[in-house]
C-alpha cells in the first residue's frame, strides 16, 4: 500500500518504518472494517501490532467478514457496558500498549475518556486538538488543518494552543519551521470580525515572542494561503503565500467543512491525529477508507521516531 502515496506522505510512512520495534496499536472498538483493514496492511509491512479491545463477538464478526478469522490476534474483550476507549487507555497507562487508536465509536466517546484529567493523557499547559493532513492536488505539499473536532468557537488564547500543537505535529513530520496561516474571510482586520482582530494580535505577539517555532501569518483568506498567484493580483506582500505548511481555523464549522469540502470535492487525500496529549492518537472517521488509517497510523509512528511522546 505504502508505494502509492504521494512523496509528501511516504516521506512519514518511511519514518514510521524506522521505529525500533512495532508500535502497539490500542483499537477502541475494534469492529470497524476498513479501521481493520489499514491496521493490518501497517502490521503486514512490519510496523504495527494490533490489540483489538471491544466487544468478541463484534470483532470476531469483523474479522470474519474481512477474510481474517483464522489469523490469531491480541483481542481484549470488554463488558456490555464499559468502555472500550477507558480499557485502551488504561492498557497504555500500564504500558501494554504505545498508541491509541479510534475504532466503531461514537466521536464523543472516543474523545472523553482522553480528555478526562484523571487518565492524565493531556500535555501538562496543552489543549488537545484535531490536526488533519491533507495532500491537496494541485498543491505541492502537505496541508495541515486544525481544529476541525473539538473547539468550537476557540478563543485568542486555545488558537495560539492550536498554533503550538501544529506546529509541533508538522515538526514532527520533517517541518523544522513550518509557515502556518491564521484563516480568516478577509485580509484586513474588522472589529466586526472578532477573529480577524485576534489573528492581527497573535502575528503581533509572535514576532515579539514566537508562540511555536514557525512562521505565522494572518488574517488571510483562503485563496492566498494557496496561491501566489492570487497574492500577485491582490497586492497581498506575504512570502509564505502559495507555500503554507498548515491553516488555523478561527471555528470548528469553518475547519470541518474545509477538509470535507477538500476530501470529497477537490480530491485530497488525508489523515488526522490528536495533538496535546501525551501519545501519539490516531483518529478517522468511521466511514473513512482503510487508506486514511493507515495514514493515520504512520503519522503516530512518525510522531514516535521524532520522540513525540511522553511516559
Amino acid at each position: 500500500m505504502s508505494e502509492k502515496y504521494a512523496a509528501e506522505f511516504q516521506t512519514i510512512i518511511e519514518k514510521a518504518k524506522s521505529q525500533e520495534r512495532p508500535m502497539r496499536v490500542a483499537v477502541a472498538g475494534a469492529d470497524a472494517e476498513n479501521m481493520l483493514r489499514g491496521l493490518f496492511q501497517a502490521e503486514a509491512e512490519g510496523w504495527v501490532k494490533p490489540i483489538l479491545v471491544g466487544n468478541y463477538e463484534k470483532i470476531r464478526a469483523t474479522l470474519e467478514t474481512i477474510g481474517c478469522v483464522d489469523r490469531k490476534y491480541d483481542i481484549q474483550p470488554t463488558a456490555d457496558g464499559d468502555s472500550p476507549v477507558q480499557f485502551a487507555i488504561e492498557m497504555i497507562n500500564a504500558g501494554k500498549a504505545d498508541v491509541l487508536m479510534r475504532g466503531n465509536t461514537q466521536t464523543r466517546d472516543f474523545l472523553m475518556p482522553i480528555l478526562n484529567k484523571a487518565n492524565h493523557l493531556i500535555r501538562k499547559d496543552a489543549l488537545v486538538t484535531h490536526v488533519v493532513l491533507l495532500k491537496v492536488p494541485g498543491y505541492d505539499r502537505l496541508l495541515a488543518v486544525s481544529d476541525v473536532t473539538l473547539l468550537i468557537n476557540p478563543t485568542e488564547e486555545h488558537r495560539e494552543l492550536v498554533v503550538k500543537n501544529m506546529a509541533r505535529t508538522l515538526h514532527a513530520f520533517g517541518i523544522p519551521k513550518p509557515n502556518i496561516a491564521l484563516l480568516a474571510m478577509v485580509e484586513k482586520p474588522s472589529y466586526h470580525m472578532r477573529d480577524t482582530v485576534e489573528d492581527q494580535n497573535m502575528v503581533r505577539k509572535h514576532s515579539h515572542k514566537p508562540i511555536a517555532e514557525c512562521n505565522l501569518a494572518g488574517p488571510i483568506a483562503y485563496d492566498l494561503i494557496i496561491s501566489k498567484e492570487a497574492a500577485r493580483l491582490k497586492n497581498y506582500d506575504c512570502p509564505y503565500c502559495g507555500e503554507f505548511d498548515g491553516i488555523v481555523v478561527p471555528n470548528l464549522m469553518s475547519g470541518n467543512l474545509l477538509v470535507k469540502v477538500l476530501e470529497h470535492n477537490a480530491g485530497a487525500i488525508g489523515c488526522g491525529v490528536l495533538a496535546g496529549a501525551k501519545i501519539p492518537v490516531a483518529i478517522a472517521s468511521r466511514s473513512d477508507n482503510e487508506e486514511k488509517t493507515y495514514l493515520s497510523l504512520a503519522a503516530c509512528g512518525a510522531m514516535i521516531v521524532d520522540g513525540d511522546v511522553e511516559k
